[in-house]
């Protein structure tokens, strides 16, 4: 798939197929010319997944109960350390 076609991709799209990926490569029965093409399409997949998930993180706002009503907040995800 060309890196274009790639970007046209919706999440659940890119991660069916680097999960696709995935399995043949893990199955070992392709060819090595194959393998690395698999290879450099599931490092893209996986990069645009990423992204894509980094971009629905910025827009996620959580809502904050105030004294006043409610607040914005963004989204910070669990996993960041709060100090760095």
């Amino acid at each position: 798939m060309k890196p274009d076609q790639l970007n046209e991709l919706s999440f659940e799209e890119a991660m069916q197929r680097l999960e696709g990926i995935v399995a043949k490569l893990e199955n070992g029965d392709v060819p090595l010319e194959t393998a690395i093409d698999l290879f450099q399409e599931g490092m893209q997949l996986s990069r645009l997944c990423g992204g894509k998930l980094e971009q629905v993180e910025s827009k996620i706002e959580l809502l904050m109960e105030t004294e006043n009503g409610f607040q914005k907040k963004p989204f910070v995800a669990a996993n960041e350390d709060k100090g760095e």
